[in-house]
């Protein structure tokens, strides 16, 4: 069989990755990809997409586009529409005070409407595939280049790390909202088909913290740490989700292979597996730890006592 184009950008997702959540890569309301062309339930939006257009061009782009856009659909892997199209398009509707290239305008979107840190760079439009590629180009964009490579990807959870002894692994703060299972999903199914064309930095990251999340009570001790912001409320939700969306998923190497390197070899430490089993069996409460203290100051004053007692009667003597 000959092999996959690498002209090709815009797939179906793979049944196994679909099946683990097939909402995630389902248009809600806006259709724009002939995959979903004949699907009824977007009938609707057919209708309005005219609408819309006759508008559009009625009022040449006087009307701010925040009212004809839905964000998650946009970034749907089989919703995608090619970049230079929608850069052509927008070239031929904009206003004549209007100077700024499509990429522009999608990413400034990208930053009010997703929240996303305004730190990143801008991405030039020629290199984008489409609106999900650019996406993804510029989320990456201040990330180091470093190739992955092949290791274990297996690491203890948060607690169990809690438990190891001091050291500190640094995390940047992940917002969970009700879209990112969704952008996360649609990233990674986007990657799985660009294997040898780069970093896959969001199907690393996932996996990296599915190694992280086993239980509601990680995504607890990443809450409280400040690494997780809980926009869902539910804890044991935001661990369902990263405990499956790695379900599918093809890893051959690992951009965090460092992270994992030296977090397990710290792990297995000698003094940091006695400590972590100091901490697990006798400081796994406040009340253990009183009860250790206690013991210990009535050792001291047993000892105190006898010391006293033997000089009493050496004195004695």
């Amino acid at each position: 069989m000959p092999p996959i184009s690498l002209e090709r950008s815009i797939f179906k997702v793979r049944h196994p990755l679909r099946d683990v959540n097939e909402k995630a890569y389902d248009p809600k309301i806006l259709a724009i990809r002939p995959y979903h062309h004949e699907n009824h339930k977007y009938k609707f939006m057919e209708e309005q997409k005219l609408r819309y257009l006759q508008r559009l061009l009625e009022r040449r782009n006087k009307e701010s586009i925040d009212k004809c856009i839905i964000g998650r659909d946009l970034l749907l892997l089989e919703n995608q529409v090619p970049l230079f199209i929608l850069s052509t398009l927008y070239d031929l509707t904009k206003g004549p005070d209007e100077h700024h290239e499509f990429s522009y305008v999608a990413i400034e979107y990208f930053k009010i409407e997703l929240r996303c840190p305004s730190q990143y760079r801008t991405i030039d439009k020629s290199q984008g595939e489409h609106l999900l590629h650019l996406y993804q180009m510029w989320r990456t964009s201040v990330l180091p280049k470093t190739p992955p490579q092949k290791c274990t990807i297996v690491m203890p959870s948060a607690i169990e790390l809690r438990e190891s002894g001091n050291g500190t692994l640094e995390i940047p703060v992940l917002y969970v909202e009700d879209n990112t299972e969704t952008q996360f999903r649609n990233l990674i199914a986007y990657e799985q088909y660009h294997l040898s064309r780069g970093i896959n930095y969001f199907t690393d990251y996932v996996k990296f913290l599915d190694c992280l999340i086993n239980s509601s009570k990680d995504v607890k001790v990443l809450c409280r740490a400040g690494i997780i912001k809980n926009y869902l409320g539910d804890d044991e939700v935001v661990a369902q989700m990263f405990n499956k969306i790695g379900d599918y998923i093809t890893v051959p190497g690992s951009y965090y292979f460092e992270i994992f390197k030296n977090v397990n070899a710290y792990c297995k430490k000698p003094r940091n597996i006695q400590m972590a089993k100091l901490r697990r069996e006798y400081f796994h409460s406040p009340w253990a730890f009183l009860s250790i203290l206690t013991a210990i100051m009535l050792l001291l004053l047993t000892a105190a006592q006898t010391v006293f007692s033997i000089l009493s009667y050496k004195k004695q003597s």
